[in-house]
């Protein structure tokens, strides 16, 4: 008689073992994101992340905030230049800075990455990024999720998403109803592109353009994937800081659909913010999108960042001391707009002017 092998886990396209060694990749990133908190509890492999809240003692009336992202289809260029640890960065710049909107202090974050294959040096590669964005951000990774999906993903295909948890005094905490006519609307430079938009780069870059990610770009001093996946920004610390020096009403992160439409999340009901694009010129990348896809100006601005990451709305006697903290940050940040009364305006903010060359 013939002896039959039995199907298996292994035989479907699950590699237990690989995820064990991805595992024992990563922990030494994931050690160097420790706050006190975490410290002695338990440790990367348990079944859940563990956080000591008996540090939230210190605060009168604490409020949780949480966030959950990811960063789109920027992975599959990450994925085609075979560059795996910067999409971390992006991944923590897209939920700690959601958080550090309302006030929030980022406390810890879980991962979730998906793939069609695990290969332990990739997966810990990317977990990497991810610490380093966690030690920039203050806040612990204390976990997360790998998971195989042979037949689902191709083998060098993955996505990645994340959660991350913050605490605010409630009284502190920051948002519309802090607004007043007058405020200043202050901008802060981002890196690039961020995490957003990808779409329409990608399709306009490639498909309509032509052109290669080693191309290389004179205005970039680089090649064109190289300034695609230059990493998110993440303000979080810088923030929190001009929490402490400074009064600040509110925080706009700008991410999916554009400047005027994040700000206007956070503008309340009978003010309006007019935010001046002369007072600042967009990086290169976001020039090339527009002309090598011929998209117009109004439809780059409903997509990408245009050179702006964070805002920052207040008051006037706090501009200066604004302005003097995020520089000592070494954060370039400038006066981009006021708040005034609604008026005739339909929507909460919006763009004047033209962009300084």
């Amino acid at each position: 008689m013939s002896e039959t092998t039995g199907a298996s886990y292994a035989s479907a396209g699950v590699d237990i073992e690989a995820g064990d060694r991805a595992v024992e990749l990563m922990k030494e990133w994931v050690k160097k994101t420790q706050r006190p908190e975490v410290t002695g509890l338990g440790g990367l492999g348990g079944f859940a992340g563990l956080f000591d809240a008996s540090a939230l003692k210190r605060y009168e009336r604490p409020v949780l905030a949480s966030a959950t992202d990811g960063v789109g289809t920027k992975v599959d260029l990450a994925r085609k230049m075979g560059v795996y640890d910067t999409i971390g960065h992006d991944l923590v710049g897209m939920v700690v800075d959601d958080l550090v909107v309302c006030g929030a202090e980022p406390l810890f974050m879980t991962d979730y990455i998906c793939v069609g294959k695990v290969h332990p040096e990739r997966v810990a590669a990317i977990v990497k990024g991810i610490a380093e964005g966690c030690v920039l951000a203050g806040c612990a990774l204390v976990g997360g999720e790998t998971a195989e999906h042979p037949g689902l993903l191709g083998e060098d295909d993955f996505d990645v998403a994340g959660a991350g948890t913050g605490v605010v005094e409630y009284d502190r905490l920051l948002g519309a109803d802090r607004i007043r006519k007058g405020d200043a609307v202050i901008a802060m430079a981002s890196s690039g592109l961020h995490s957003n938009g990808y779409s329409l780069v990608r399709h306009v870059v490639f498909d309509r353009a032509g052109w290669s990610l080693d191309r290389e770009v004179e205005e970039f001093g680089r090649t064109l994937g190289e300034e695609l996946l230059e990493p998110t920004k993440i303000y979080s610390l810088d923030c929190l800081a001009l929490t402490r020096t400074a009064e600040v009403h509110a925080f706009s992160h700008i991410t999916g659909g554009g400047l005027a439409n994040n700000l206007a999340r956070v503008i309340p009901d009978g003010l309006h913010a007019t935010v001046d694009r002369s007072t600042w010129t967009p990086g290169a990348v976001f020039d090339l999108v527009g002309k090598a896809g011929q998209v117009e100006r109004l439809e780059l601005e409903k997509t990408l960042n245009m050179g702006v990451g964070m805002m920052a709305v207040v008051p006037e006697e706090s501009v200066n001391v604004t302005l003097e903290t995020l520089a000592d940050r070494g954060v370039e940040a400038w006066v981009a707009g006021e708040i005034t009364e609604r008026g005739d305006h339909a929507t909460g903010a919006t763009l004047t002017g033209t962009y300084s060359n």
